[in-house]
């Protein structure tokens, strides 16, 4: 479906939280992307995606919805540190071309192109992560090369003859299992006992664990250790008497369909594991394009496409798992205290010192369409202002924006952002209008975290002329002072300067600064203010119910 053109980009530089970034509408401090250039938001549903890839996939693909390999560290929580991040991106690129081959050829079968195998769909300049791999084998023994790390039978310990071992006797167990399963269940009733057959397996399992050591030699624990200090994290970890042969045995399983369900998805083009990238997250009812790379940890980032939480923000490998997620989890609105609402759109106001790992991972989903953001989980000096938009099912975020609990220089924001589905609609300047009637309730004059970047001080300026122009359509008097300007506005003088100056409104005569009056200017901005008429997103003074944090 055709997609939206976005209008977005990064942060100012060199600032304590230097996730400043502003546009028109995703508001940033820093730089942005061209309004033009990249693409937002696809507005759908999980399913309806899943559905129309599996419907354009070759028949001998079918989609599968299971939950990929077992998260290493607990689903959604924002790393302790930033030594628990790999953010390098090895060098892999994805022929997504073998998933179409089967599109528009023609009703005639013998003008349509022959199916490649597996491994022919992929760009043979890309290489296994894993030190010392050559690419040949897989987990599954069902293909002749991998290119990922969940595929790599030297990853885990294996060689590629072993695992199409496995896999005959993994094929030659599920036919015998199925076999059995349609003899016992040909004559079954609803609430029949167990057959003699499933009694004398249950009795086999049990045995087999109990003949499992409850602790591991010496031997062992030197070999484990050895085996970890030569390898480090580039192998899976001995696993070896750690557990019974037949719980071994089943978690090799899961670890093998699990990777055969990562290829069958890969082949669609869903996900390209290995560019430690992500290229796409579903969010509520949206999947959105990814802009810039966020350091999520690596067995996250590895898969292409995230699955997040749009109430609680915590991130997910599978829809499967996210749907498990979504039945259980009570969030329905950012955490900390609502301080404005008006209509369906409220703000809250998150300390990133008492809802850490929340706003960490705000950070880090704001980082996929930041450029210079660098600050991810040092968010104990922030407040956060979260924008939602709510409906029946909850509230909903729209962007948000952080600010220093003790600024300085009296920094009314460091880092802004409107989610691509939000941007061009007004938004943006809600945010930042926003920003600075907390200024206004302060008693300061405000200012976004400096330096700014070019798109930022466009995104900016737009708002301050907007502002200049709306003080000066109502203003009575014949002399003008820009420290009054300041004082009601809550805009720094500097930047009522700079503004005026872009404007041409402020020329240098006989010693002195004069302000002048352009009349086409102002004519021109309350034209376009009518014609937005109510559909014109403002932000109402009276509908704030916030007093200044103290003691922060």
């Amino acid at each position: 479906m055709p997609r939206r053109k976005r209008t977005a980009g990064s942060s100012s530089d060199g600032t304590a939280d230097s996730d400043d970034s502003a546009e028109p509408e995703k508001t940033d401090s820093g730089s942005h992307s061209d309004p033009t250039v990249r693409s937002s938001a696809r507005l759908t549903r999980a399913s309806l995606r899943l559905s129309q890839s599996s419907q354009d996939a070759p028949p001998d693909v079918k989609q599968i919805e299971r939950d990929e390999s077992p998260p290493r560290t607990p689903t959604g929580n924002a790393p302790s540190s930033e030594s628990d991040i790999d953010i390098s991106s090895p060098n892999a690129s994805h022929d997504e071309g073998a998933a179409k081959d089967h599109k528009d050829s023609g009703s005639d079968p013998s003008h349509r192109p022959k199916r490649r195998r597996f491994h022919e769909s992929y760009n043979f300049n890309m290489k296994c992560p894993t030190p010392g791999c050559n690419s040949l084998g897989h987990l599954t023994g069902k293909h002749e090369r991998h290119f990922s790390i969940s595929g790599c039978p030297l990853y885990h310990n294996l060689s590629a003859d072993e695992c199409k071992v496995k896999a005959t006797e993994r094929d030659k167990q599920e036919d015998e299992r199925s076999q059995t399963h349609n003899e016992d269940n040909r004559h079954a009733t609803r609430h029949q006992a167990p057959t003699p057959r499933q009694v004398k397996y249950k009795e086999k399992v049990q045995e087999i664990r109990k003949r499992r050591d409850t602790g591991l030699t010496k031997e062992q624990k030197e070999k484990y250790m050895e085996h970890r200090q030569t390898h480090g994290t580039t192998r899976e970890p001995l696993l070896e008497n750690i557990t019974s042969e037949y719980d071994l045995e089943l978690f090799r399983k899961a670890q093998a369909r699990a990777s055969d369900d990562l290829e069958k998805l890969r082949m669609q083009g869903q996900i390209t594991e290995g560019s430690n990238m992500i290229k796409t997250i579903l969010f509520g009812r949206y999947e959105l394009d990814t802009w810039y790379h966020s350091p999520y940890p690596e067995e996250y980032a590895r898969l292409g496409r995230l699955y997040v939480c749009e109430f609680c923000l915590k991130y997910m490998k599978s829809q499967t798992i996210l749907r498990r997620h979504m039945a259980k989890c009570v969030w329905k609105h950012p955490p900390g205290d609502e301080v404005y609402r008006q209509g369906a759109i409220s703000v809250f106001e998150v300390d990133g010192k008492k809802n850490k790992i929340y706003c960490q991972n705000l950070c880090l989903l704001a980082k996929l369409f930041l450029d210079h953001k660098t600050l991810y989980y040092d968010v104990e000096p922030f407040l956060f202002y979260v924008m939602t938009e709510a409906d029946n099912t909850g509230c909903h975020l729209v962007g948000y924006f952080s600010k220093e609990k003790n600024s300085f220089l009296n920094y009314n924001v460091s880092c802004i952002l409107t989610m691509p589905q939000y941007m061009r609609q007004g938004y943006g300047k809600m945010l930042i209008d926003f920003s600075y009637l907390l200024s206004k309730v302060e008693e300061k004059v405000g200012s976004p975290e400096r330096p700014l970047s070019d798109l930022g001080l466009i995104s900016y300026r737009s708002y301050w002329k907007e502002v200049l122009l709306r003080y000066m359509y109502n203003f009575q008097g014949k002399d003008i002072s820009i420290k009054e300007i300041s004082q009601e506005t809550a805009v720094n003088p500097v930047d009522i300067v700079s503004t005026l100056q872009s404007l041409q409104m402020l020329k240098y005569w006989k010693g002195k600064h004069l302000v002048l009056k352009r009349q086409d200017l102002i004519d021109e901005w309350k034209a376009k203010e009518t014609k937005r008429g109510t559909n014109n997103k403002t932000i109402d003074p009276g509908s704030l119910k916030w007093t200044p944090p103290k003691g922060t």
